[in-house]
């Protein structure tokens, strides 16, 4: 999950004592066919099997992150599970992916499963037993969460072949930190390899343990870096003062929330499952302005985030605007993005049929409900999604009871390891109806 802030907030205790949790197995299959009921006993089965197992691979996974470009480990140790499944591997598309190929023992759809692989530099307190054994190198993101989860999903429905109508491709993406794998694996024709007909992937959030999230269209917000150039000859009290009218300009909440306050996505009244939620309608800038000077010229820099994409193409004339208003139009050089990753875009049709397969498996409970997109964060799960229609869900890890805050890209971020529990079981279930479905 790449994230375009260097400050996020801790959780304040009045919110985490607010969440309720709910991490315990269900095991109820609601009524289906006797032979669906078999599939789904089973996957559960599998699951509560391998858990263990899997709870040490995300630890051996902790205790030896690598760097985006450096995935070296991570990249044999993914290889040697999938051969020892008994899975086709391929190592040969970019960097330190891994594609493991799931041949059903039916003919039908091909379906593709992502994870992404590489950890984060830093040095942020971790409350863990199984810390980081490399200096300045932390799975602060949970991506060593997502890969045993992927694992699982492989092993599960590795012992759940019979049921498979199609193919299933693991899809391990190195690179993801840095906004660059998943664009580089489409680049160098994967997709135009395996020609999956869905895509699916995940992240693990703060969110509470047991839960899934999920909703069509944007599931973040958009992100811009936004710099303004400007010829020499205002002071650092006009460029200050000019900085400050441009971000009230490009100022609008819902609510009148604080959608910069990331730890209010699970707040109850007005985070992400409110219907009335702060985390949607809305657009600001991500702190002050950074100003520096450079061939005898001013720039201004930001980040911005907006939720409406209609809005995108208003905002390069509304800095303009600003300047001109200010009696700065002849100074004004240029104002353009100088950064605008994609963004992930839940396809509406399989987003739908996802939830309703999930809940009617698993019970109402098992899927949250989203209201809102989510500033900072990104994906570049996003360039899969713009070449085959795809779901990209949030992972509750949190448990509020135990102190469990799966905060991502701060200090004690933590994940109750019950989420990979639920995310083997679930996602697998869904990718064998999805199969299943013409």
């Amino acid at each position: 999950m790449k994230q375009l802030t260097l400050t996020l907030l801790c959780f304040a205790s009045s919110v985490l004592t607010a969440q309720g949790v709910n991490s315990k197995k269900e095991t109820n299959i609601p009524s289906k066919s006797l032979n669906e009921q078999a599939v789904h006993q089973s996957v559960q089965h599998e699951a509560d099997r391998i858990f263990n197992k899997l709870v040490n691979v995300r630890r051996q996974f902790h205790e030896n992150p690598e760097l985006a470009g450096n995935e070296k480990q991570t990249q044999e140790k993914i290889k040697q599970y999938l051969l020892d499944l008994g899975l086709e591997v391929q190592t040969d598309n970019y960097g330190y992916s891994v594609i493991g190929i799931l041949k059903g023992d039916k003919k039908g759809k091909k379906i593709a499963w992502r994870s992404d692989m590489d950890a984060l530099p830093n040095d942020y307190l971790d409350p863990e037993t199984f810390k980081s054994k490399i200096k300045g190198i932390q799975h602060g993101c949970g991506h060593d969460i997502h890969m045993a989860v992927g694992l699982g999903i492989a092993e599960v429905l590795s012992k759940n072949k019979k049921s498979l109508k199609g193919t299933v491709y693991f899809i391990f993406q190195p690179e993801e930190e840095t906004f660059k794998g998943a664009k580089e694996m489409v680049k160098n024709g994967l997709l135009s390899k395996i020609h999956p007909d869905e895509i699916y992937g995940l992240h693990v959030t703060a969110t509470p343990v047991g839960q899934i999230m999920v909703k069509p269209d944007e599931m973040f917000a958009y992100q811009k870096r936004i710099r303004i150039q400007l010829k020499n000859g205002l002071t650092e009290e006009q460029l200050n003062g000019l900085t400050k009218k441009i971000s009230n300009a490009l100022f609008r909440t819902s609510n009148g929330g604080k959608p910069w306050e990331i730890q209010s996505i699970v707040d109850p009244k007005i985070g992400l499952t409110n219907p009335d939620t702060i985390f949607k309608d809305y657009l600001f800038t991500d702190g002050k302005f950074t100003i520096y000077s450079k061939n005898n010229q001013s720039f201004l820099e930001a980040y911005l985030y907006e939720t409406n994409a209609s809005h995108l193409d208003k905002i390069i004339p509304a800095v303009q605007k600003v300047i001109v208003d200010n009696g700065y139009q002849n100074q004004l050089v240029s104002v353009s993005f100088v950064q605008e990753n994609p963004t992930v875009i839940n396809n509406e049709k399989l987003t739908h049929s996802a939830i309703e397969i999930l809940q009617n498996l698993y019970g109402k409970n098992m899927v949250a409900p989203d209201y809102g997109q989510v500033p900072f964060f990104n994906d570049d799960f996003a360039y899969f999604q713009q070449k085959i229609p795809g779901v990209y869900f949030f992972l509750g890890g949190s448990n509020f009871e135990k102190g469990v805050i799966a905060m991502n890209h701060s200090p004690n971020f933590q994940v109750d390891e019950e989420s990979i529990r639920t995310g083997v079981k679930s996602f697998s279930s869904l990718i064998i109806e999805r199969l299943n479905k013409n």
